[in-house]
């Protein structure tokens, strides 16, 4: 289990989105490793100290313990981290959350796109349903040329045709 888990041991990038979820507000924690991949995505209707405490537990059931945390300066982080005892594991600072923000542009155009959520539980099957497509599928066309951008590009749709048709 702790080689399957061995890339937890990076640093995490989190943050919440608002989201309207039929006219009400609801918010979108979201958790995104060092290299911009999409590690957890949970909705919920509140944003406070047991929000982020349930967020955070979730994602280190799923993906471990992080070595570094980056957040903003939202205070119920601060709390969640005092009271599991990882508070010496964050980072805040006025650039570090970046990427995560900009995680946050490609589920922003597609939301848009469909207009609008009428529930909840719409809303986490999309963004977890998104996340996984967008890291599968991402390239990161700036940092690769264009032949291993193409060949790199083949290789994942071919996969992803090879997953929906089985």
């Amino acid at each position: 289990v702790q080689q399957l888990r061995a890339f937890s041991k990076w640093t995490w990038h989190l943050d919440e989105v608002f989201v309207k979820v039929n006219g009400k507000r609801h918010y979108l924690w979201r958790a995104v490793d060092h290299e911009g991949e999409m590690l957890e995505a949970v909705v919920s209707k509140r944003r406070n100290k047991a929000a982020a405490l349930k967020f955070r537990k979730k994602l280190m059931k799923r993906h471990g313990c992080a070595e570094a945390i980056v957040r903003d300066r939202f205070a119920s982080y601060k709390a969640a981290l005092r009271e599991m005892g990882v508070l010496e594991k964050q980072q805040t600072g006025r650039c570090l959350n970046n990427r995560v923000e900009n995680s946050h542009l490609p589920f922003r155009r597609r939301e848009r796109a469909m207009q609008c959520f009428r529930r909840m539980r719409s809303l986490q099957k999309f963004a977890s349903v998104h996340s996984s497509v967008y890291n599968h599928c991402n390239q990161e066309r700036s940092l690769a040329s264009r032949d291993t951008f193409k060949l790199a590009r083949a290789v994942a749709l071919s996969e992803w045709r090879q997953l929906c048709s089985g």
